[in-house]
């Protein structure tokens, strides 16, 4: 959020819809490319929907072709699209994958989630820990 909110601050909306169209096209080819993993690793999980395979590929397809004429066509926007995206590494191996983290730490990561549903609006603000309760 913090690196969007500089680019919306020094750049202009068009190179903003460039990150976020290639930032869009990167991640719907990988939730795609997850659905065929998952089909082929396990076939017999219930699906509510079930389509066939050939729909998955031909889409994977035109975005493999979106994908790589986009690189081509402007590396600088794609190349940032994709700092982007890694800025969001550091906070999932500081909020997920780091598992004993120390109190301080947790009441950080807890004040700036409540901070952030309050800002938003997103969900109801259910601040302090669920040790307490």
């Amino acid at each position: 959020c913090l690196a969007t909110l500089i680019i919306m601050l020094v750049g202009d909306t068009y190179t903003l819809i460039n990150y976020v169209s290639f930032i869009n096209y990167l991640c719907y080819g990988v939730t795609i490319i997850g659905l065929i993993v998952l089909r082929w690793k396990k076939p017999k999980i219930f699906r509510p929907i079930k389509v066939n395979l050939l729909i998955p590929i031909t889409y994977l397809a035109f975005w493999a072709f979106l994908l790589i004429f986009s690189l081509y066509s402007e590396p600088i926007v794609c190349g940032v699209g994709l700092i982007i995206i890694f800025t969001g590494v550091p906070v999932f191996f500081l909020g997920v994958y780091w598992r004993n983290k120390p109190k301080c730490v947790n009441r950080l990561i807890e004040s700036m989630t409540c901070w952030g549903q309050k800002l938003c609006f997103v969900v109801y603000p259910q601040c302090g820990s669920a040790e307490e309760e």
